[in-house]
This record gives C-alpha cells, sequence and structure tokens, in this order.
C-alpha cells in the first residue's frame, strides 16, 4: 500500500527573527496544509533547509510535525545524508517519532557508484522499519539513480517502496516504469512534471508549490485520477509560470519569499541561502498575483 497518493507538500520550515526555528509557526503550517487538501507532509527536506539544520532541530521538526499531524495527514521524515551513519541515526530517530515514512535523498558530493548506492539504502533499511522513499536529484547531488538499480532496491530491500524522481529526465522515469512494472510507487519531484510523470504511471508528487497553492496542486493529482484529464492538464500548464518564478532562483529561496507574502511565514532564510533578489521577487509577485493567489 503507498504511503500517500496526491500532493505531498516538501514544507518550508519556518524561522524567526533570528534565525531559530519557530515552532509555532510550523505547526499552523501543518493545519494550513490539512485543512487545504495536502495529502502528505515531507518535513525536512531540501525545501526545509535541512542542511543547515542541527540534529537536534531536525529532529525536533520532526517530533513537533508528526505531533501536530496527529494522524490526520502522513508525515514523512527526511532523513538523508552523505554519511551513511548520520542517515542511520537520522532515521532511527524519525522511526521512533512514528513518521509515516522517511525520504532519503542519494548521498552528495562525496557521491558513489550504483553498488554503492544500493550499499548505502540497504544499510539503513536494516536498521529500521519504516517505509523509504528514495529521493533521486542529480542536479543537486551530482549522483542519478539509474532505473535498474532503483528496481533493484526496491524488490531486494524491503522497505524501499517508492521514489521521487527529480531527474527531470521523462525518458528515465519511463525506463524505470517499464522496469519496476510496478514494483516502486514513483512521485514527481519537479513541480512542472506531475501530469506527465502521472501519465507514465506515477501515484502524485512531492511539491514545493504545493506550500503556496496546495488545493491545485491536490485537485491536478485528484483530476488526474479521476479521469477527468482535461482538468488536470489545465491545473498543469496554469502552474507552468509560478514553477518557473518559483526556481528563478535556487530553492527554497522564492516558495520561502512567497509564503512570506502570504504571511505564512516571515521569509527567513539561512546562509548560505540569501534574501531574493529584488527584481526576482517583483517577478515572482507578479505571477502569483497572475495565477489568483491573494495577499
Amino acid at each position: 500500500m503507498a504511503i500517500f497518493k496526491g500532493s505531498g507538500v516538501a514544507l518550508v520550515t519556518p524561522f524567526k527573527e533570528g534565525l531559530e526555528v519557530d515552532f509555532e509557526k510550523l505547526r499552523e503550517l501543518v493545519d494550513f496544509h490539512v485543512e487545504h487538501k495536502t495529502d502528505a507532509i515531507i518535513v525536512c527536506g531540501t525545501s526545509g533547509e535541512s542542511a543547515t539544520m542541527t540534529v537536534e532541530e531536525h529532529m525536533e521538526c520532526i517530533a513537533v510535525v508528526t505531533e501536530q499531524a496527529n494522524g490526520r495527514i502522513p508525515v514523512i521524515a527526511g532523513t538523508g545524508s552523505n554519511d551513511t551513519q548520520t542517515a542511520i541515526e537520522l532515521s532511527v530517530e524519525a522511526d521512533r517519532c512514528g513518521v509515516n515514512g522517511l525520504l532519503m535523498v542519494t548521498p552528495y558530493y562525496n557521491k558513489c557508484t550504483q553498488n554503492g548506492l544500493f550499499q548505502h539504502y540497504e544499510k539503513v533499511a536494516s536498521q529500521v522499519d519504516s517505509p523509504i522513499i528514495l529521493y533521486n536529484v542529480p542536479s543537486r547531488t551530482g549522483v542519478n539513480i539509474l532505473p535498474a538499480t532503483a528496481v533493484k532496491m526496491a524488490k531486494e530491500i524491503e522497505n524501499v517502496v517508492a521514489i521521487k524522481e527529480a531527474s527531470g529526465n521523462i525518458s528515465q522515469v519511463a525506463e524505470l516504469a517499464h522496469l519496476a512494472n510496478g514494483c516502486i510507487d514513483i512521485y514527481s519531484g519537479n513541480d512542472d512534471q506531475i501530469l506527465p510523470l502521472m501519465s507514465l504511471g506515477g501515484i502524485g508528487v512531492i511539491s514545493v508549490t504545493a506550500n503556496i497553492i496546495p488545493d491545485d496542486t491536490h485537485d491536478l493529482c485528484e483530476k488526474f485520477f479521476q479521469g477527468d484529464i482535461e482538468g488536470s492538464r489545465a491545473l498543469q500548464l496554469k502552474a507552468i509560470d509560478l514553477c518557473k518564478a518559483l526556481f528563478c532562483e535556487v530553492n527554497p529561496i522564492p516558495v520561502k519569499k512567497a509564503t512570506q507574502l502570504m504571511g505564512l511565514t516571515n521569509g527567513k532564510v539561512r546562509l548560505p541561502l540569501t534574501e531574493m533578489e529584488p527584481e526576482h521577487a517583483a517577478f515572482l509577485e507578479k505571477t502569483m498575483k497572475e495565477y489568483g493567489i491573494e495577499f
């Protein structure tokens, strides 16, 4: 059974003015997404700025989101690392929090071979009970999970059940779906490719845009599942310009700015991320207004 189907939000982490995690706002964001049809919450992923969190902050964010969700919506914890032992420690702690799944990015910077990927995930999976979603985003990590490797992991590692595919390569996704023949759930990791990926058998998205258009991102998926392809396509195409604006600077700078404009957070990011450049911020605000987002 899938961990979730539809729109999972890659949740931003709200900070206070002094850049401490704002746990009160974090709880409010959980409630916001429950109220606006989001199908799952992914905490401490790339969009959540996990790379600049301490281990203590990382685990407290996961615990707070899980507690606030209180079973109303699945919670998936980002626990990947370029160090296998660190990934194990984060995953074990998240497992204890009672999350519904783990999102594990491929090892970055030091990278590894396809065999190294298999051994990395196999080692972590052996230490936890939670189902694992592989996270393939070679543009950020320098490592690409090849379709054959993903299928091998799904077949030979019991709790590897899904993959967030953010390679941007639709041909690779098609090859993955062909080889997998249903043995692994596929989620889009690119908001401008949700519908194309679902047409190849994907079951949803782990989404940045869902931070600001949660209802529409859910509906895009739901309409597809209900056979309303035209309605799903209309929402996908409507979001294209918004996707461009949300990625005109490195994620999550623009989406943090968008949540500030909407009054959901103060928009603060931690270095080395910086405040959005004024011309890009103006473009984002204009695009949000043209989409119909009120703020």
